[in-house]
């Protein structure tokens, strides 16, 4: 069964990846997501820029086939450009022109530090580096910044999608007010299952629902549960998956890897045993509503951007 991958951190990652295209097409990928990640608060859009760059130069080196819409989806690999982290921008409705001009089709609004456009999950993740703040304490009152909403507005009119992972509770709120198109959270999970900051709430899932968005379901360990053990972390993964499709619907649920942007996983190591996990979907949801959950969901917000 093919699949869309909405994140991968790769163009950031090194040499040493978890992505290749022998992977991918192992893993009968159909649509990667690669992020231009944003971490630095200066000098953001030259960094940004400069990813584009590198992702141009790899989709030629690896003969993958680089799309801006869904018209452009081809037979094998397909790759997208997104970014990750709004400091990409700088603050600039002009900037992020310029980004959509190169190719940009999704952004991430934050990552784990406040910019010029709101609020993400973590309180003070330079605390939580320190060791002086909780993993597990998470923004409680701040979201989209005057400028955030502005933003929002301008990717819509652009027709890159939003992503509010890494979002705060009240980001995602404030998107749901404010956009008139589908978002979506990239590379998240249910808190319900979890319950760490970067978890989405029933209530955040439903917002991305209503609005005819998609949860990406990350791989990340760290955000699935306690147990680090091959059979926990599958077992952790089909509960969120199960928790996503219980508060958003079976049009809600996609994948949001995160390869490249983690340690691996036991149970997921790299795209290639992304068929064992479609697998154990089908097992839980049969091969119709699996088959949205691997790519029609996504596919109909990329169609719609």
């Amino acid at each position: 069964m093919k699949y869309c991958d909405l994140h991968a951190d790769t163009l950031t990652a090194g040499e040493d990846t978890q992505i290749t295209k022998v992977r991918l097409e192992e893993g009968g990928c159909f649509l990667q997501c690669f992020a231009a990640f944003v971490s630095s608060r200066r000098g953001g859009f030259r960094q940004a820029v400069a990813l584009a760059d590198s992702f141009e130069e790899f989709c030629k080196r690896e003969k993958i086939n680089r799309v801006r819409s869904a018209e452009e989806l081809g037979a094998g690999v397909n790759a997208l450009l997104t970014v990750e982290g709004g400091e990409a921008i700088e603050g600039s409705i002009e900037n992020l022109a310029v980004l959509s001009r190169r190719g940009v089709g999704m952004a991430t609004l934050v990552w784990n530090y406040e910019n010029e456009i709101g609020f993400p999950a973590f309180p003070d993740y330079e605390g939580l580096l320190a060791g002086k703040r909780s993993f597990f304490e998470r923004e409680e009152e701040r979201g989209l910044k005057p400028f955030g909403f502005e933003c929002v507005e301008a990717m819509n009119e652009l027709g890159m999608i939003v992503d509010v992972s890494h979002g705060s509770d009240c980001l995602v709120k404030d998107v749901a007010a404010c956009s008139n198109k589908p978002f979506v959270a990239s590379h998240s999970a249910a808190r319900t299952v979890y319950d760490c900051p970067r978890n989405l709430s029933d209530e955040g899932i439903r917002l991305i629902a209503d609005h005819g968005g998609v949860v990406g379901l990350c791989f990340c360990a760290d955000f699935l549960s306690a147990d680090p053990t091959a059979d926990g972390q599958r077992s952790a993964l089909l509960a969120h998956a199960r928790a996503i499709v219980n508060a958003g619907g079976e049009d809600c649920l996609a994948i949001g890897s995160d390869f490249d942007g983690m340690p691996e996983n036991p149970y997921l190591k790299n795209p290639a045993y992304v068929p064992d996990f479609l697998s154990l979907l089908e097992e839980e949801f049969g091969i119709g509503r699996t088959e949205k959950f691997a790519y029609s969901n996504f596919l109909r917000v990329f169609s719609a951007k």
